[in-house]
């Protein structure tokens, strides 16, 4: 059975420990990360499930001296052998099982949100359960976008393709597959994360919007022009209907949210922006008809900056320079796939968000489970 989160009543660290702590962060090993990483795993589902489901939790999370596999044909999934391994390295496998297991004991049934959960065997080496409330069985993936993909053992291999910005081609090399399966899989992975936006934006916020290219990558039949080769060029110079408009808004906090607009008008920033940004924050921006009038239609706080934004002498704090260099880091990343079909570019949006968000050095586990739930992004966020 799973049970519901109980209270401990365990010390809280002050600010100025936890500020050290982040600190000191940066210079830990790869295998110090790892196993740091666990340990924040067993924290949250400590706080969150009874002893007996933590229990459960800590078994398949790594110990640093060593990695884990599956167990030959033949065995449940259940047993579980220790290699000589390096700890950095963690199987696919076991980092699967560590999310799941989480997912299952913070969320419950995803069919009704249950909590009265039993084990109820296993089925493509992982644990199924059922709900008391509503009489479903389902496994830890049940309801997300990986529900249903094969071979969960090159997963994590996948993972780390994300985490390295291969190509589709590296990546099938990388993980084994096909090329289209190496799709598939891709945009399984990010469909959470582009959804993966905060509701709330913080102090500051600087908002503008950048421009890409439109691309027909991938489609082959009833193209509306010639196809462009290695990503290609624009027919006409500046601004044109070639040029998808891309809004990006940032707090000085490294908060990020962004949408792919239909079109650069008030209309259309409103519905990226509202809620998001409100009277509680200072907007800045370097006086784009359509951010200025969404900001003047909801009685937003804005600052509006004379081109590139940069600070002026009598409020050196305001300026859009952040959001401006997210700009510059979003289409260097970009570069080396030679165009990114405007199909999926909100997913490569959400792709580069997590990027930003997790920084170097990032478990696979950690792209597991944004990939599972989309939530991690924005909680790692600095």
């Amino acid at each position: 059975m799973i049970s519901c989160a109980v209270g401990r009543g365990e010390p809280v660290m002050d600010r100025e420990a936890f500020e050290g702590w982040l600190v000191a962060i940066r210079g830990l090993t790869a295998a110090q990360r790892s196993q740091g990483f666990g340990a924040l795993a067993l924290s949250e589902a400590d706080a969150e499930v009874g002893v007996g489901s933590v229990l459960a939790l800590r078994a398949a999370v790594p110990q640093p001296a060593a990695a884990i596999e599956p167990a030959r044909d033949g065995a449940d999934g259940e047993g579980l052998a220790a290699t000589t391994a390096p700890a950095a390295s963690m199987s696919g496998p076991l980092s699967l099982a560590a999310v799941a297991q989480s997912r299952i004991e913070r969320s419950g049934c995803p069919h009704c949100g249950g909590r009265t959960l039993q084990r109820w065997g296993n089925s493509a080496g992982l644990p199924r359960y059922r709900c008391g409330d509503c009489r479903r069985s389902f496994n830890a993936l049940t309801g997300t976008p990986l529900a249903r993909l094969r071979k969960k053992e090159r997963w994590a291999d996948h993972a780390q393709a994300l985490m390295s910005g291969d190509s589709l081609a590296e990546a099938a090399k990388r993980c084994g597959v096909a090329f289209t399966t190496a799709f598939r899989w891709r945009h399984r992975f990010l469909a959470a994360p582009a959804l993966d936006k905060p509701s709330r934006l913080n102090g500051i916020v600087e908002v503008d919007e950048t421009f890409i290219l439109e691309s027909f990558k991938g489609k082959r039949p009833n193209l509306p022009r010639r196809a462009r080769k290695r990503g290609g060029k624009a027919t006409k110079r500046g601004l044109s209907k070639e040029q998808i408009p891309v809004l990006v808004a940032r707090d000085r906090d490294g908060l990020t949210t962004d949408a792919v607009l239909p079109k650069l008008d008030r209309a259309s920033v409103t519905a990226a922006l509202d809620g998001v940004v409100t009277a509680d924050n200072q907007l800045c921006c370097d006086g784009g008809k359509a951010i200025v009038g969404f900001a003047r239609r909801a009685q937003l706080p804005c600052c509006i900056l004379p081109a590139p934004g940069g600070p002026r002498r009598e409020a050196p704090n305001l300026h859009i320079n952040n959001v401006n260099g997210y700009h510059g880091r979003l289409k260097e990343w970009l570069r080396p796939f030679h165009g990114v079909a405007t199909k999926y570019l909100d997913h490569s949006l959400g792709w580069r968000r997590t990027v930003e968000a997790f920084g170097v050095g990032t478990h696979q586990q950690a792209w597991l489970r944004s990939a599972l739930e989309g939530r991690a992004c924005q909680q790692l966020a600095r």
